[in-house]
């Protein structure tokens, strides 16, 4: 259950947000409701009254797979409730299933009057942010269609069609126009004999554009039960957890690996083979992100490396071929994000297939070399030969790393104003909070390339067996290594900067991606350690987690979404760094932080979370838009769980 009330159930690329009764309201803005699939709306009205009215709550909507909830007709101390209605709900792919079982409380037989009023107003999710964009959607048309056990709602624009079909047995005694909009009311007259109970099935059915019809789902349970397997398959293999594992590492983990499995969604190889990736999170960014989905399968690599296969055979898949400036599509630039609703299919929003990302790319090479180094298995690298030889090319040639020297990017008016993992507008900002402008070199992407660089000198040596590419990549990266630090490193803060802007200056505000640094090895040892204690100072620190921008500094604001607030993604990889560089009392004091914040959300780490510190209030404080789940936090205990095994491991050996 959501912190809001609402119970969230997802599976196989399909949400749907229930309220505390399990209905829908069509809410908008920072948390939406309804039954989401393929980035569009397809039930935004679903309310359920008993006997006339309203009902009761006695147990609210909650679970995991499925959701249960009790409710009854209104009644009173003496005249209590005649029957009780158990509510059961779950989705499959592209469907949500529903079961209620009314049983009677009297040992006479007694008439249950329900009905359900259901509309599908078929919002683009980019529709439905409370970001004040309007969208022209001319000449589109809504339609309802009666059939005996249901109503089918549809939805026209150009050749844009879409379909959200509802069904149930038994079928409804009755079905008409409700208002608002094209909502329909099924009714039913239920007898239910004395101490017995009667049943009514439902299913709503998303028949989203251009795709196959959903399978009919089973019942909540059957459906349940089924994706319960699923989920077992994913998470059931033991995590090797340390014998001084902290309190609340287990947990977090396990949450963690049950969310990432519930976050998968299909997505398809260069082959055409079927894949299962992990999405970036709900409710915005359920679909495949490049820079997400790398990180994820990172954190992820030492106990599921099938994600990370997974994901670089989407992504490869998805490759830049040609230019197209409007998505910023280069040859051999790997996908920010892939989108699949009306709004990307007209080109009205640029993300059906965006390629502004900075760093996915290098990204993707260092997940390719990581596998390997894993797994020991080197088919993915010699398979993803070309791909992998395409992405280092573009970082060279359209990247800036060949002209400038740098991997830079310039703000897109139209997609995003920052291409890095900080993408919001005015996150690259100087020490007095004012933007960056560009094209911008952000510090962090310095480092992934870097790293990248290295690791495919590796794999053109060992699995290629090209000697004279493997030089130069690594002449590159100890260039790059060298001019880094000559005009990054601030000698006053003895801290590297955020960025260098588009005239070469540097972005001075002190901020968290310079504990990627310690990660990616761009940094020598002795500066990456001074990082990496400067970050476990009270202006970064909250006590829960590293702020993004140190406080105190003019832009710094707890509740911005990347200039004070906290990320668990952003600390799981200065985590990984700090254990690279033997920080191990930093390493523990993060990680015990973040597994505190966990034990504060049912062990469950938000995506975001505001920067108040730990002694301005004893629990970390919510970040109002966080997504949860998130792919990138679900991972984050596993990446947790590496920084420690990796201190017992330099223990054991001295």
């Amino acid at each position: 259950m959501s912190g809001s009330g609402d119970t969230t159930l997802v599976h196989s690329g399909t949400f749907a947000v229930l309220g505390a009764d399990g209905g829908v309201t069509g809410r908008r803005g920072t948390s939406p409701d309804g039954l989401f699939h393929r980035d569009a709306r397809h039930l935004s009205h679903w309310a359920l009254t008993v006997d006339g009215a309203a009902p009761a709550v006695l147990v609210p909507s909650e679970g995991d797979g499925v959701s249960l909830s009790v409710l009854t007709p209104p009644g009173t101390r003496d005249e209590p409730a005649a029957y009780t209605v158990f509510r059961e709900q779950a989705v499959d792919s592209g469907a949500l299933t529903e079961r209620l079982r009314l049983v009677n409380n009297r040992p006479s037989p007694v008439a249950a009057e329900l009905s359900l009023t259901a509309d599908a107003d078929f919002a683009d999710q980019f529709e439905l942010r409370s970001d004040k964009r309007g969208y022209d959607k001319e000449g589109a048309r809504h339609t309802a269609l009666v059939h005996e056990d249901g109503v089918t709602f549809t939805y026209g624009r150009g050749d844009w069609i879409s379909r959200t079909e509802v069904r149930a047995s038994p079928a409804p005694e009755s079905v008409g126009p409700a208002v608002p909009g094209t909502a329909h009311r099924l009714d039913w007259h239920l007898e239910i004999p004395a101490h017995g109970t009667a049943e009514l099935l439902l299913t709503v059915a998303a028949h989203a554009h251009g795709t196959p019809a959903p399978a009919r789902p089973g019942t909540p349970a059957e459906t349940a039960a089924r994706q319960a397997a699923d989920a077992a398959a994913f998470t059931g293999t033991p995590l090797p957890l340390p014998e001084d594992a902290p309190d609340g590492l287990a947990a977090a983990c396990a949450r963690g690996l049950s969310d990432l499995a519930a976050l998968r969604v299909p997505a398809t190889g260069p082959d055409g083979e079927r894949l299962r990736v992990p999405a970036a999170g709900i409710p915005w960014f359920l679909t495949l992100f490049g820079r997400d989905s790398l990180f994820t399968s990172l954190f992820a690599l030492p106990y599921r490396p099938e994600l990370a296969e997974a994901t670089l055979l989407a992504l490869a898949a998805t490759q830049g071929t040609g230019y197209d400036a409007g998505r910023g599509e280069q040859p051999g630039r790997i996908v920010h994000e892939i989108r699949h609703g009306e709004l990307a299919h007209f080109r009205q929003v640029p993300y059906g297939r965006y390629y502004g990302s900075v760093d996915a790319t290098p990204l993707f090479l260092v997940l390719l070399d990581s596998l390997t180094q894993a797994t020991g298995d080197t088919t993915l690298s010699a398979r993803l030969e070309p791909q992998a030889r395409a992405a280092v090319e573009w970082m060279f040639r359209d990247g800036g790393l060949g002209d400038g020297g740098y991997l830079v990017y310039s703000p897109d008016p139209q997609g995003l104003m920052n291409q890095n993992w900080k993408d919001s507008e005015g996150a690259i900002c100087f020490l007095d909070g004012t933007q960056a402008e560009g094209p911008i070199a952000v510090a962090e992407a310095q480092g992934y390339a870097y790293d990248a660089l290295v690791r495919t000198a590796r794999t053109a040596r060992a699995v290629w067996g090209d000697a004279a590419y493997a030089d130069r990549l690594d002449g590159a990266a100890a260039e790059l290594r060298e001019r880094f630090v000559r005009d990054f490193w601030m000698p006053g803060p003895d801290f590297p900067a955020l960025a260098l802007d588009g005239s070469g200056r540097q972005v001075d505000s002190l901020a968290s991606d310079a504990g990627h640094l310690l990660w990616s090895g761009i940094l020598d040892d002795t500066r990456a350690r001074r990082v990496g204690a400067r970050l476990l100072e009270a202006d970064f620190f909250s006590g829960w987690a590293i702020r993004t921008l140190a406080s105190g500094a003019p832009g710094y604001h707890p509740l911005s979404y990347h200039r004070g607030t906290a990320w668990p993604h952003d600390n799981a990889v200065i985590l990984l760094g700090l254990a690279r560089h033997g920080l191990f009392a930093e390493a523990r004091t993060l990680a015990l932080g973040l597994l505190a914040a966990s034990a504060h959300h049912g062990h469950r780490l938000p995506e975001v979370m505001a920067g108040y510190s730990r002694s301005e209030h004893p629990r970390p404080v919510p970040y109002p838009h966080s997504c949860s789940p998130q792919a990138w936090a679900a991972a984050t205990p596993l990446a947790v769980l590496t920084a420690l095994r990796e201190e017992c491991a330099r223990g054991a050996t001295g």
